[in-house]
């Protein structure tokens, strides 16, 4: 599996290029020799020195001896990839042919990690007719594509997006950045990382908010704001010391949790519907009606049991209060109240099953009004795309 990267922030200083020119051929990286050159070069010897002052010569006899000097690529396979220094080697100088054939090119293999990795510098002015190199996002992505390619050519592996180098799929949440510097960060437990702390305060946040508002709510809560504008395309998030997070960041950072604002209200709408379909625990300490009746219902067998060892019905009494009965110490006034008594209950058990049977409607209405206004919602929030589309087409030029 090869991974291309265009290295950002090209030099655009003598210095950078031959700094750049030095790394590359450093002896502890390139072993074996598995390097070359390609375009003019009449030095005996392939070093940083020879390298720099050809592609400086070369400049010059075009008068572009200023901007950007180099371009510099890194194709990098997998550690568990069956590939070899040469092979590596011979990738890169088809690549090379392929998207610099015009240009002076450096390319260079380096075995000073655990991981095969080919360098690829190359000079920005064309040794054919001086014109300068320019690569925009198009051919960045020509140059992924390529490489994928090359690699089913040979029996490479080629990478997946979602899985691994062996093909298992990467659990939502797993760190995945591509970005050393960010990985070693968000997996070392010593060193604090607002990045990682904005992405577990979305996985706390996320599946307890049933709206845009529970879930800025929420997020405050954590000591994270969220800038949601309908005007701008990415949701910002920014925690108290002012450090912001672009929700773009976030999900290329940490693979499977979805911050964009379709995929938030869509996942709002699926936890509303849920949480209408089984409502939130209530005062009684339960999270179902079912519950709730069976709080009464124990309610009403004590209030009975102890209505029964009043009257004398329990089987179990004592001797003491069978001798009190006996003496009299039972009035009709206590037989009036106990009559009341499950009166009352009985009139409560009828109560509380007309009671059930209203707040069951109540529910259903209440859920039909919220689906319709999330409804009323998200056409509102399409139609606001679909006009800002629209104010973005100016039309054919006449």
């Amino acid at each position: 599996m090869a991974i291309n990267k265009a290295v950002s922030k090209p030099p655009k200083s003598h210095g950078g290029l031959r700094n750049t020119i030095e790394y590359v051929l450093k002896d502890e990286k390139v072993k074996e020799g598995y390097l070359e050159i390609t375009g003019p070069f009449s030095e005996q010897d392939i070093t940083y020195d020879s390298v720099y002052r050809t592609w400086l010569e070369e400049k010059k006899i075009w008068d572009k001896d200023s901007g950007r000097m180099c371009a510099h690529n890194v194709i990098s396979f997998h550690k568990d990839e069956p590939v070899t220094p040469a092979e590596v080697l011979e990738i890169g100088r088809i690549f090379v042919d392929r998207f610099f054939p015009d240009h002076q090119s450096l390319i260079a293999v380096h075995q000073d990690r655990n991981h095969l990795h080919c360098h690829i510098v190359t000079n920005t002015v064309s040794y054919m007719d001086g014109r300068k190199l320019h690569q925009s996002s198009k051919d960045l992505e020509k140059q992924k594509v390529f490489t994928n390619n090359l690699c089913r050519e040979k029996g490479l592996h080629v990478a997946e997006k979602g899985r691994h180098f062996d093909g298992s799929p990467i659990e939502a949440g797993e760190i995945i950045s591509w970005n050393k510097n960010t990985y070693k960060l968000l997996t070392n437990d010593s060193k604090k990382s607002f990045l990682a702390d904005c992405g577990i305060a979305l996985m706390e946040v996320i599946p307890r908010s049933a709206s845009k508002e529970e879930f800025i709510s929420g997020m405050a809560e954590k000591g994270w704001s969220v800038k949601w504008e309908d005007k701008r395309k990415h949701i910002v998030f920014e925690n108290e010391n002012g450090d912001k997070v672009r929700d773009s960041k976030i999900e290329k950072t940490f693979a499977g949790l979805k911050v964009n604002k379709e995929d938030l209200i869509n996942e709002f709408e699926r936890q509303n519907e849920s949480r209408l379909s089984h409502p939130r625990a209530d005062e009684f300490g339960a999270g179902t009606e079912e519950c709730e009746s069976e709080y009464f219902e124990r309610y009403y067998a004590e209030v009975e049991s102890a209505i029964a060892r009043i009257s004398g019905e329990d089987s179990g009494r004592s001797d003491i209060q069978a001798g009190r009965e006996a003496e009299g110490e039972r009035t009709d006034d206590t037989d009036a109240l106990i009559r009341e008594v499950r009166s009352d209950i009985s009139t409560s058990r009828s109560n509380r099953g007309d009671i059930g049977m209203a707040e069951t409607e109540s529910r259903t209405r209440e859920r039909e009004r919220r689906l319709e206004e999330q409804r009323r919602a998200k056409e509102q929030e399409r139609a606001r795309e679909t006009r800002k589309r629209s104010r973005g087409y100016t039309g054919p030029s006449l």
